[in-house]
């Protein structure tokens, strides 16, 4: 690993540690010309499929656009990074499993839309109301009906699952 103090490319390990889900590995390094030293952060290199775009174009799949569209849902709302962070690896997993070289962006959407359900229903709005592009109030209040429907169902009978 380069040091980023002085370019010089030979730098040791002096303290390596995983994270509570061992998917990500956090390394002190240490160089041994500057001495200066720097953490560094290792994950695994997943393939996740190609995302196809409304208009038909192929994208990589970019975490940080979806990771900044939920924070925008989720702002001034008791919802914690790690939340967001949980809900995402959640999401990739699933693209991930299903083993497809592409996907639509709109699939993509709709896996983001139905864990903010769970997670808070203001910030799925939020990101519903975005996303979904909804032509007039009409459609945003048929939006709307779907999340109260089912928290008035649940309040009914609480013994049910979702």
């Amino acid at each position: 690993m380069k040091c980023p103090f002085c370019n010089t490319i030979d730098t040791k390990v002096i303290d390596s540690r995983m994270n509570q889900t061992g998917d990500l590995t956090r390394r002190r390094r240490e160089c041994p010309k500057c001495e200066g030293r720097f953490t560094t952060y290792e994950r695994i290199e997943e393939i996740m499929p190609l995302v196809i775009k409304k208009d038909g174009r192929r994208e990589l799949y970019v975490r940080e656009k979806i990771r900044e569209g939920l924070k925008k849902a989720c702002q001034k709302r008791s919802v914690t990074t790690s939340k967001i962070d949980e809900l995402m690896d959640r999401i990739e997993k699933d693209l991930q499993g299903m083993g497809l070289k592409e996907i639509s962006s709109r699939e993509i959407g709709y896996r983001v839309m139905s864990e903010l359900r769970n997670l808070d229903q203001v910030a799925y709005i939020r990101f519903a109301s975005v996303y979904r592009e909804f032509r007039d109030a009409k459609e945003f209040v048929a939006e709307l009906q779907s999340p109260l429907e089912i928290s008035a169902l649940e309040s009914e009978n609480p013994g049910s699952k979702k």
